[in-house]
């Protein structure tokens, strides 16, 4: 699954430090986010859509694997 998380997070002006802690994470999940290693729980998701006010499909995009 591909994400536009660190384009939105940036035109935004926030920090992953920033981003972290409002969703309780580690700086560490968001910059594994970011670099498409790491593929968000459901619930992450959701708040990280709700935190940008944005549909979860505006920051995550799923292909189909052929």
């Amino acid at each position: 699954m591909k994400n536009r998380l660190e384009e939105i997070r940036k035109q935004h002006g926030i920090r992953q430090e920033d981003l972290a802690k409002v969703l309780e994470v580690s700086r560490q999940t968001i910059g594994s986010l970011e670099n498409g290693r790491y593929n968000p729980s459901i619930i992450l998701a959701f708040k990280i859509a709700r935190y940008f006010n944005m549909a979860v499909e505006d920051i995550f995009i799923y292909e189909e694997e052929e």
